[in-house]
């Protein structure tokens, strides 16, 4: 129980963060569940594909190339793109999503219910000290690969149509692109690369921060009246 509670915090504590950065206008709680769970789903059909896909071992390899096509393909690609895909069924056309950073919170839920599935089989398989390291490194990390998708997804949503397919397109590649450069520097077990990885992980997240504050600030919501307040002075 305790290891399964180790696993399961980093995602809630995450989760409620995103969910408290939306200030002018919070998404229903119900919504927002139904996309954690989707993305938990995810690693269904990730682990089947991935399975056909991992045609070498590239940690024992210890192949730049071997590992690049881990890193980029087998995961970066399969699993950023049914995370993608799960948004895009449960989000992308729902009303709810009716601001720019509502991309970021729901990008983040699907993302971080694959991540505390995928958390729960390393922890448990492995033990306390993982669960440890991956509440500061792994989880974080896909928190931000979806907020890199929901920044773009959420600008799409709202783009006129010459750019809309431009940022919807982006929404899938930048975080294919940031989830593969991250596996790659643990993958390579080569030292001059994995040096660079705690500065990766803090620019992803200043990137990931950055990105957040500017959809928050373009609310449409930001200049009205607290609804919260509202609702309470009605009662």
């Amino acid at each position: 129980m305790v290891l399964l509670l180790a696993s399961i915090a980093p995602s809630i504590a995450l989760m409620y963060f995103f969910y408290v950065k939306d200030k002018y206008e919070k998404e229903p709680r119900q919504l927002l569940i139904k996309a954690f769970f989707l993305g938990a789903l995810a690693v269904i059909p990730v682990l089947l594909v991935e399975m056909r896909l991992n045609v070498f071992d590239a940690a024992a390899n210890r192949n730049l190339i071997a590992a690049g096509y881990t890193a980029f393909i087998v995961a970066g690609l399969v699993e950023e793109g049914f995370k993608f895909l799960m948004f895009y069924l449960l989000i992308w056309r729902n009303h709810e999503f009716n601001e720019m950073y509502d991309g970021i919170v729901y990008s983040v839920f699907v993302s971080l219910g694959f991540a505390t599935i995928e958390n729960i089989g390393y922890v448990l398989s492995t033990g306390f000290s993982v669960a440890l390291l991956r509440s500061l490194t792994a989880v974080p990390a896909h928190a931000m690969f979806g907020v890199a998708m929901g920044y773009y997804l959420g600008i799409a949503k709202f783009a006129r149509t010459p750019y809309r397919e431009k940022y919807f397109r982006l929404g899938l590649i930048v975080p294919v692109a940031l989830h593969g450069i991250y596996d790659f520097i643990l993958l390579s077990q080569r030292y001059y690369i994995m040096a660079v990885f705690i500065f990766y992980v803090i620019y992803l997240w200043k990137r990931g921060m950055s990105n957040v504050r500017e959809l928050v600030e373009c609310s449409p919501y930001k200049d009205l009246p607290d609804k919260d307040y509202e609702d309470d002075q009605r009662r």
